[in-house]
């Protein structure tokens, strides 16, 4: 599976008062990316939680800051699956300016039942799209 990505960008809420991106606005930005992976595989996170009895929740999160974003920048955030099991997957991420890494991350999410939050396996249509 090729790496998913999509353009973000920095608005001034994303920033300190020095006009440069806030450190856990990154996370954010890889949420959204995340978030768009799983629409454009054909998955609305809303419905994973209404049909499936499911979501994802973030595991451990590596993150390295490398350069500052600043304020009205066009950045690219990036997914990449890099491996995956019955209740887990783990990708890697990338954010992007002008194609200059700014921001990379490996993120391990779990896939829990919406009520008990207890490891559930992740639904065999998302599987099969993985796969």
């Amino acid at each position: 599976m090729s790496a998913f990505s999509i353009p973000v960008r920095v608005y001034y809420e994303d920033t300190d008062a020095g006009g440069v991106v806030y450190y856990a606005n990154y996370l954010r930005f890889m949420e959204r990316g995340r978030t768009e992976w799983l629409r454009d595989l054909g998955f609305e996170l809303d419905e994973l939680s209404l049909r499936e009895g499911v979501q994802f929740a973030v595991r451990s999160a590596n993150v390295e800051f490398i350069k500052a974003a600043r304020f009205n920048e066009q950045l690219q955030v990036s997914v990449e699956l890099v491996k995956y099991g019955k209740a887990s997957m783990t990708v890697q991420q990338q954010i992007q300016r002008n194609n200059e890494l700014i921001c990379s991350g490996e993120i391990r999410l779990a896939c829990v039942d919406v009520d008990s939050f207890r490891p559930k396996a992740i639904p065999a249509a998302i599987m099969e799209k993985l796969g």
